[in-house]
């Protein structure tokens, strides 16, 4: 992904000042270095939109992470996300309710979660979401 161009998270900004750098931190061994629940959540779904699947495991809590993520069907497009609201449970635990588009086959689609995040020696792990 050109680094110039916006992030797709959605955040005012380019990719490379946003998602991008938790993307080449982690690339560059420095770890998971997201601060926030929903910081993470956004360079989640950059990681989908950017088929970094490593990210994606590498994020994902060990208790429910799956062994392998199969590469994105052929002609997927994500469309956008749309955080509709965060919280901190307490300093360890949060949550992230947001809304991502996505279109394939020329059908849209919509996926609506509520997403837990756990804290760990200092990284932010997504645990897993309740669709709405």
């Amino acid at each position: 992904m050109d680094e110039a161009l916006p992030c797709p998270c959605g955040r005012p900004t380019s990719y490379a000042t946003c998602c991008g750098a938790l993307h080449r931190a982690f690339a560059a061994g420095a770890g998971l270095t997201a601060t926030t629940p929903e910081a993470l959540m956004r360079s989640r779904y950059s990681a989908f939109v950017t088929d970094r699947r490593d990210y994606l495991l590498a994020t994902w809590h060990p208790s429910t992470r799956p062994d392998v993520l199969e590469p994105p069907e052929p002609g997927l497009k994500w469309l956008g996300l749309q955080v509709k609201g965060s919280a901190m449970q307490d300093a360890d635990h949060g949550t992230v309710e947001f809304v991502a588009r996505s279109k394939l086959g020329g059908r849209a689609h919509r996926l609506q979660e509520r997403s837990r995040f756990v804290r760990e020696a200092g990284a932010w792990f997504y645990v897993d979401g309740d669709l709405s």
